[in-house]
């Protein structure tokens, strides 16, 4: 539903949002904000959004751009954050979309690897409780509803390589050089 009259009821709030590593589609419920999503150009967003919405089962609004309501404080930390201001996201999170031990690991991730940092795969595995369980690792970080604010993008390869990422290879660089973790591209 791509609609501006305010759903009846349980709501889903979303919209899509410039960013320095491209549109991001942000959708927030009256728990807190529970996706982001990369690579929402206008091609992608609606089926994006409808995906979500028919597997929330929630009565979606898109609003007009500087109406949202739920999603006013996300899109303002997101806008400080890739001005190099905001060093950790303070949102509620709505988490019904993440669960089992891929929550487990993604909770882990954000209460233990601040900005500017990073973690390898069996690293974060082994804080998790879970020694061994890099793939696995791997698998919740691909699966992570909030990247960005659920910062994934900190994860690398227990060898120093960079790792893959749901936003791209490219994308991760730039994440880190953002945070100091890298250095910024020449050109």
């Amino acid at each position: 539903m791509d609609s501006t009259e305010r759903p009846r009821g349980p709501r889903l709030e979303w919209t899509v949002v410039p960013s320095d590593i491209g549109p991001l589609l942000l959708a927030a419920t009256p728990e807190g904000l529970v996706r982001v999503e990369f690579h929402a150009g206008p091609d992608r967003a609606d089926g994006m959004a409808d995906a979500l919405i028919s597997r929330l089962g929630a009565d979606a609004w898109r609003p007009a751009p500087g109406e949202e309501v739920l999603l006013a404080e996300p899109i303002r930390q997101l806008t400080a954050y890739f001005a190099g201001t905001l060093r950790r996201f303070e949102l509620p999170l709505d988490w019904r979309l993440s669960s089992g031990f891929n929550r487990q690991v993604l909770l882990e991730l954000d209460r233990s690897v601040p900005y500017g940092s990073v973690v390898g795969y069996g690293q974060l595995a082994a804080r998790a409780g879970q020694p061994g369980a890099a793939q696995a690792v791997g698998n919740a970080m691909g699966s992570n509803p909030l990247p960005l604010v659920v910062a994934c993008h900190r994860v690398v390869e227990n060898d120093g390589g960079i790792g893959g990422f749901g936003g791209g290879v490219e994308t991760k660089r730039i994440l880190l050089a953002l945070e100091g973790v890298l250095p910024q591209p020449l050109f």
